[in-house]
């Protein structure tokens, strides 16, 4: 159990950071606007996509939140790394910036897997 908390909550925390703390802090920077526009996206959509990862990792790192809305974050951050890593190929081809998102991909699937052994673990102890 305490193993499983441990890499629950460094792979969580990553996320955390990675997702959460750096797009909120750095997203209206030029380098992140370049960023969104060099993919062809309009402005608005990295703006929405910030606030959306906020909530995100606030689901993730919330022990109390219902496990439906965890579900539910994990889906989006999995589309999100997916779809970032497809619009990086699409418009850079293949290089190690379109493959950076997948790598974020594993970690939150690490988490994922985690955090459904620990859920177990706690219904074998009721």
């Amino acid at each position: 159990m305490k193993k499983a908390k441990i890499i629950f909550w460094i792979t969580t925390t990553i996320i955390f950071l990675f997702e959460g703390v750096m797009p909120a802090l750095t997203s209206q920077t030029e380098l992140a606007k370049e960023g969104i526009r060099h993919l062809g996206y309009p402005e608005y959509f990295g703006n929405a996509l910030v606030i959306f990862k906020i909530l995100g990792v606030l689901v993730l790192v919330i022990p109390s939140v219902p496990k439906n809305v965890k579900e539910w974050a994990y889906a989006g951050f999995g589309f999100d790394f997916i779809f970032a890593s497809i619009s990086h190929f699409a418009v850079d081809g293949i290089n190690f910036q379109s493959f950076f998102p997948l790598i974020f991909l594993v970690i939150l699937a690490i988490s994922y897997i985690y955090y459904h052994k620990i859920e177990r673990y706690k219904n074998i102890a009721l």
